[in-house]
């Protein structure tokens, strides 16, 4: 065996093939395209096209929604939190939350928090701050003498906005806001008497009307 004799295994190394080299080589004419048209061409998008009518797709009904504003839990197990406690990564006398999941090699990252399951088996009494739970876990956790701790998210306080804020500034500097509701008018005394009402009184009674007479038949003088 001389170093100008070694080389790769047969097969093991292949030449591209060079397309459009004319009919000889194989690949010519059209280069493996096949023929004239659409699918001869590069950028369409044929699939799911039903020759124009509507396609399946968008025929089938719309369901459910995506919500942006969820969690992304991590989600771990309790057997393998009874791992890292038998292995020595946690004490079972500690309070265990998301950081030191993580350092135990529990979790690899935490994201939005993590929601225990009830998948294994939980020997020791510990206990735990988590995002979520299933019963099945805490019922797990709790029977073994440890507690689970549910952690609500954060909420964070709006600002109140356009009139609101307004009215909230007027509030603070101590002043009446706009549009508020005007104090209950007082009611008239006994011996007060309404001018307005016998003004109303008047413009009510029925006016004499003038007789119609008839003049379709008549002709003006001329002057």
């Amino acid at each position: 065996m001389k170093l100008n004799q070694i080389a790769d295994r047969p097969g093991s190394r292949k030449k591209r093939m060079r397309i459009g080299r004319g009919i000889g080589s194989g690949m010519g004419k059209t280069g493996g395209r096949g023929g004239k048209g659409q699918t001869a061409r590069s950028g369409v998008r044929i699939k799911g096209f039903e020759g124009g009518q509507m396609p399946l797709h968008r025929r089938l009904p719309k369901r459910g929604f995506n919500n942006i504003f969820a969690l992304d839990l991590c989600e771990v197990n309790l057997g393998n939190v009874q791992a890292a406690i038998d292995a020595g990564k946690l004490k079972a006398g500690d309070e265990f939350d998301a950081a030191m999941l993580v350092n135990a090699g529990v979790l690899r990252r935490a994201r939005d928090g993590v929601r225990l399951l009830g998948g294994g088996e939980i020997k020791s009494k510990i206990t735990i701050a988590v995002h979520g739970a299933s019963k099945s876990a805490v019922a797990a956790v709790e029977k073994a003498g440890g507690t689970v701790k549910i952690l609500a998210p954060a909420k964070e306080a709006k600002e109140p906005r356009g009139k609101n804020a307004q009215r909230a500034a007027a509030e603070a500097r101590g002043e009446k806001p706009k549009g508020a509701p005007a104090a209950a008018a007082e009611p008239a005394a006994e011996g007060d008497k309404p001018k307005k009402a016998a003004k109303k009184t008047e413009d009510a009674a029925p006016k004499a009307e003038k007789p119609k007479v008839d003049t379709r038949g008549t002709k003006k003088p001329k002057a």
